[in-house]
């Protein structure tokens, strides 16, 4: 996820202070991983620098001044584009899960103990998904949703994996 992008976007509804941005940000993004004040700040820094926002008015605080931002035309154009340019695919051509397979393998270790160890994190985690999607709102449902599918293809691999793992141990190991 571009941070400076997501910023960018939620200052086009209005100037705010970076507080309010964290708050924005955690309310509609960072639900799982919330946003760092130093992270918020940094980033205001270089979309300042690169004319992307403008400080509206700076107010006296409790600590330092409070500085609120706006975005810039040039700022304007930037989320534009960035919301036109689609997404690369991630063709996950090199996992982590299917590493650990072959150097099951290759070690002499059980590679259905791996594949069986994470089908059960895979379906634990699912279940939780699954758990706040129901409780959740549109927004909660959409990205449990985006994490399910990704998750199914995950198990589906580990199946033909486990189907296809006397083969790949006479490849593997030769």
């Amino acid at each position: 996820m571009s941070i400076g992008h997501t910023l960018l976007g939620l200052l086009e509804s209005g100037p705010r202070h970076g507080y309010d941005l964290k708050r924005a940000f955690d309310e509609k993004f960072g639900h799982d991983k919330p946003l760092h004040y130093g992270q918020v700040y940094s980033t205001m820094s270089r979309l300042l620098r690169n004319g992307l926002v403008e400080v509206d008015g700076i107010e006296p605080g409790e600590g330092p001044e409070r500085k609120r931002y706006a975005i810039t035309d040039a700022g304007v154009t930037d989320v534009r584009q960035w919301l036109a340019t689609p997404e690369k695919p991630e063709p996950y051509l090199q996992s982590t899960l299917y590493t650990k397979v072959v150097l099951a393998l290759l070690t002499g270790r059980d590679a259905r103990d791996v594949m069986d160890v994470q089908r059960a994190e895979h379906l634990r985690l699912m279940r939780s998904l699954t758990e706040r999607k129901r409780s959740g709102d549109l927004a909660d449902q959409l990205i449990c949703d985006h994490a399910l599918f990704h998750l199914e293809a995950d198990l589906r691999w580990l199946e033909l994996a486990t189907a296809r793992l006397g083969r790949l141990t006479r490849d593997v190991i030769g």
